[in-house]
């Protein structure tokens, strides 16, 4: 079985990793520090790198614009939400002596856990690249509560005018100063990190404007954004591709099958495959704006997404020529590519006319053809998730349901099916099925919400309590969270995203124009 693949995404690392050899050590539902297994004592699936590269040609996608593919249920800008959850609950930010003290993370590590440190790093103190000046005192010698939000640069295309803070604030380089660099891996979560950092502006303005003391407004303000991020992904996110009141039936009844006995580790089962749905979900042309959409100046294509950030595109800051000569590169992100959320996200109850609306893809096997494609090395992001579940030694899907007690089950016929089922077959692996491709199977078959439904809404129970008990114990498990003060069953807050989420301002409109702020500060009712 080979071995020599590069199985971690091109997109850049936070913190250290799992290894084989590491897992293969744990024997049970003890702490076993950052990663561990819900199921220790499966058996891995052992597959060669062949059939899976078999398996991963045949999850393409062959028809990415039908709208047949599409899953109307979950509005687009949902994928890259949980891109953005993804990336808090994996960032590592434990120094750099103690990671090389203990590089399997067993004693010294950062707790996954839901509490925005991609946003807020190690606070005003120290993290101060991410923070504006202090203009209360101080002679803006220290940090305020404020985190910086970055400028854009007009071009020609679209005719943008104006003078506009719709760009991750970036060094003289172009490197997005942030939390997680890997929030500036593609415009649709960096400008999703965007939305976050002004949602905390917005709540600091408010509490200053309340009277509230300038020592206690950071603080303040960061509690409020969390608790609300908190109760927008269990409530919103979690219940849309899961179903309806899981979390709730989790938080009150527990966990079954993720223990731990203090402190929550991370789930291989749960990070190698369950939460690996959202690649199924990727568009491969999005509207992203009045300018980048189909039947527009341009198509928002995932390529475009990719090539207009920091980390994965031609944005370079001071090293950009002067004057700019767009498209690319560019020393920061180009007014134009201002994001219309109302595209992603139902702000509206229905958009005016013109204005399109970007569901994702379902729940099922087929990933976009980009994505066979990566920037960079141009390897395949499926057959990567299907090797890196052998070298992690995941169980098959089969041996998770039985350990589940599932009574139904897939069976061997329905995995079986379409061209992608085919293949399975072929290497047998329609009866050792990878964990992952399991469960988009699974999701394809028998995810309708309703019978009147198409399939691919959804996960089914068996996937769903994986990643509902994850998702749910990063909560639970943060101190000072929602979940551990007991918000979540407490506070009567809005599940939407965009009201809790305080979307930036709509894309650029005219020339003449000027955007307004359409940010929505959630209320805490009591």
């Amino acid at each position: 079985m080979g071995t020599d693949v590069n199985v971690q995404p091109g997109h850049g690392k936070a913190g250290r990793h799992p290894t084989r050899q590491f897992l293969d050590t744990l024997s049970g539902h003890d702490d076993p520090g950052m990663f561990g297994r819900m199921f220790p004592t499966l058996e891995p699936l052992a597959v060669d790198d062949g059939p899976l590269h078999d398996l991963a040609n045949a999850m393409k996608d062959p028809a990415p614009g039908d709208a047949a593919g599409n899953n109307t249920k979950v509005p687009a800008g949902f994928t890259y939400l949980g891109q953005f959850v993804d990336h808090d609950i994996t960032l590592d930010l434990t120094s750099f002596g103690d990671k090389e003290a203990d590089p399997m993370a067993v004693q010294n590590f950062r707790t996954p856990a839901l509490d925005l440190d991609s946003i807020y790093g190690l606070g005003p103190d120290g993290s101060r690249h991410l923070y504006a000046r202090n203009s209360a005192g101080d002679n803006g010698k220290t940090p305020g509560p404020k985190l910086l939000i970055g400028k854009t640069v007009n071009v020609p295309l679209g005719n943008v005018t104006g003078d506009h803070r719709n760009d991750l604030p970036r060094s003289p380089e172009g490197f997005a100063l942030i939390g997680d660099h890997r929030n500036d891996e593609n415009l649709l979560v960096a400008q999703t990190h965007l939305a976050m950092l002004k949602f905390h502006n917005r709540v600091c303005d408010q509490l200053a404007a309340s009277g509230k003391p300038p020592g206690e407004i950071f603080e303040e303000a960061r509690r409020i954004v969390t608790w609300h991020y908190q109760w927008m992904v269990l409530h919103d996110f979690v219940e849309r591709i899961t179903e309806k009141g899981l979390v709730a039936k989790i938080l009150e009844q527990g966990r079954r099958f993720y223990r731990f006995k203090k402190i929550p580790y991370m789930p291989v089962e749960f990070s190698a495959a369950v939460y690996r749905l959202g690649h199924s979900m990727v568009r491969e042309v999005y509207s992203h704006n009045r300018i980048f959409t189909p039947g527009g100046v341009v198509p928002g294509t995932l390529d475009l997404l990719f090539q207009f950030t920091g980390l994965s595109g031609g944005i370079i800051g001071d090293l950009a020529p002067n004057p700019i000569q767009p498209p690319l590169p560019l020393p920061v992100l180009s007014s134009n590519w201002i994001i219309d959320w109302r595209r992603f996200h139902e702000i509206l109850p229905s958009n005016p006319p013109g204005v399109a609306f970007n569901p994702s893809r379902k729940l099922d096997p087929f990933v976009v053809p980009q994505l066979h494609t990566l920037p960079g090395d141009g390897s395949s992001l499926p057959f990567r998730n299907l090797k890196r579940g052998v070298l992690l030694g995941l169980p098959s899907g089969q041996d998770v349901a039985k350990a589940m007690k599932i009574k139904n089950p897939l069976t061997p016929a329905e995995i079986s099916k379409g061209t992608d089922g085919a293949v399975a077959k072929k290497h047998g692996l329609h009866e050792h099925t990878p964990l992952w491709y399991y469960i988009l199977k699974e999701a394809e078959q028998r995810g309708a919400v309703k019978s009147s439904d198409r399939w691919g809404r959804r996960f089914l129970p068996r996937s769903s309590s994986v990643s509902s008990m994850a998702i749910t114990s990063r909560t639970s498990g943060s101190r000072g969270s929602a979940g551990s003060q007991r918000c979540l069953r407490k506070c009567r807050v809005s599940s939407r995203w965009p009201t809790c989420c305080a979307l930036s301002e709509t894309s650029a409109r005219s020339t003449a124009s000027r955007r307004s702020s359409c940010l929505t500060i959630c209320r805490l009712h009591k």
